[in-house]
């Protein structure tokens, strides 16, 4: 099976090397060069994309069957911040019906702006009912480790379980 991060920062890097240790496939995504690096150095594959540019994810989703959306304490401009936690999210996730992703995984906390998260949240929830596509919200704060890795996990294994896809 095959994971995409999308803000394969710090915490991405280690929810990564945790599923390549639990033998899955695991891509992730930068911005910049240098974070494609570091992905690359833990032994992630690496891709530059960004969420700004939805069709830059979408064209690594061929052989995924779970998305990892970590951008709860992404930083950027106010109104690049708001894109991609409200129309840019709504976007890939319509698109994302007709690929092989099985599962989304939301991250619903972080240092953003709690309002455009709780949005972003709503955004999954509503993808998730309308075109029935599996989806998870993580509301464990990151900084809490130890919470985080097991809800992100827990989803993530919810996702795939035959219940998690009816």
């Amino acid at each position: 099976m095959r994971a995409l991060i999308v803000g394969c920062g710090c915490r991405g890097r280690e929810l990564g090397e945790r599923l390549l240790a639990d033998g899955w496939a695991v891509r992730g995504t930068s911005r910049r060069e240098f974070g494609v690096e570091a992905i690359e150095a833990v032994g992630i594959e690496p891709a530059l994309a960004d969420p700004e540019r939805p069709g830059t994810l979408l064209e690594l989703v061929g052989d995924v069957a779970v998305v990892f959306y970590l951008l709860g304490s992404a930083v950027g401009e106010p109104e690049e911040l708001a894109a991609i936690h409200g129309p840019r999210l709504e976007r890939l996730l319509e698109k994302l019906v007709d690929t092989p992703v099985r599962g989304f995984v939301y991250e619903g906390a972080g240092s953003a702006d709690p309002e455009l998260l709780a949005g972003g949240a709503e955004i999954v929830r509503a993808a998730g009912q309308t075109w029935r596509i599996p989806v998870a919200v993580v509301a464990a704060e990151p900084d809490d480790v130890p919470s985080w890795s097991a809800e992100i996990g827990a989803a993530a294994r919810a996702l795939l379980s035959p219940a998690g896809r009816e």
